[in-house]
């Protein structure tokens, strides 16, 4: 592992972790999952495969759903993407508190993340190697926290009530100045109006951008994401690559 990530970006995750930990929610929440906590090392060797290097695109995710970052510590990371496109298989285990309708079950998950197919599929269609899409982009959640409602529905951050909202918002906050400093990207885009919007409050005066949400809940998205945002990201003037054989992806 890159001793840049061990000694600069664990910390920031750690101190993050840390201070999430303290915090409470309360009902609806019945299940607050932090993949930082047993999955950290898969999300490090994400930080690896990233890199480090600064004048990238910041794409700025929202919190993970149960079937991506809580089982393989990669943002949007859907098992399928993270094993055949990054070549990433890990050994992750939870003995934390699970909703027993969403099971952490690590690389052995059979279900799809479809937000993290249809990013990922997007970014191994267009740029062929995760290397090529990380010269151009770089890739971060605000949030690591799933919120787990009792029937097992993923509980957004909007969603929460403002007096939760405060400590999470201010935590979550810290550690992406952190990574801004880190990373110093030319552009941040929020992926999600969530994304967007906690972009422009942290930093006011930079270069803020929306992207449209892969989600399967979105209606937008379930009409052709690839197409909707490749417009959008053209529309931001952040050139792309060209490809050969477009697929059907969705």
């Amino acid at each position: 592992m890159d001793t840049r990530v061990q000694s600069v970006v664990r910390p920031i995750l750690t101190s993050l972790s840390r201070k999430l930990c303290q915090l409470s929610f309360d009902v609806p929440v019945q299940y607050t999952i932090n993949p930082l906590l047993y999955a950290m090392e898969p999300h490090l060797s994400y930080w690896d495969i990233m890199g480090l290097q600064t004048g990238r695109i910041l794409l700025l995710g929202m919190n993970p759903g149960p079937w991506g970052m809580p089982q393989t510590g990669v943002p949007f990371g859907d098992v399928s993407m993270v094993q055949n496109w990054f070549g990433m298989n890990a050994d992750v285990s939870s003995d934390i508190k699970s909703h027993p309708k969403r099971p952490i079950t690590g690389f052995s998950c059979t279900r799809a993340e479809v937000s993290g197919r249809r990013l990922w599929g997007w970014a191994a269609e267009r740029y062929r190697t995760p290397q090529a899409f990380f010269s151009q982009f770089a890739l971060y959640n605000y949030c690591p926290l799933v919120f787990l409602e009792d029937s097992g529905r993923n509980r957004t951050p909007d969603k929460l009530p403002a007096r939760e909202k405060d400590g999470l918002f201010a935590a979550c906050d810290d550690a992406l100045r952190s990574i801004h400093a880190l990373l110093k990207p030319t552009m941040v885009i929020g992926i999600g109006r969530f994304a967007e919007g906690r972009a422009r409050s942290t930093f006011p005066n930079a270069n803020v951008g929306y992207l449209l949400h892969p989600s399967p809940s979105s209606r937008r998205a379930n009409s052709g994401w690839i197409v909707q945002a490749e417009q959008q990201l053209r529309t931001m003037g952040i050139d792309l690559p060209s490809v050969h054989v477009r697929k059907t992806l969705r």
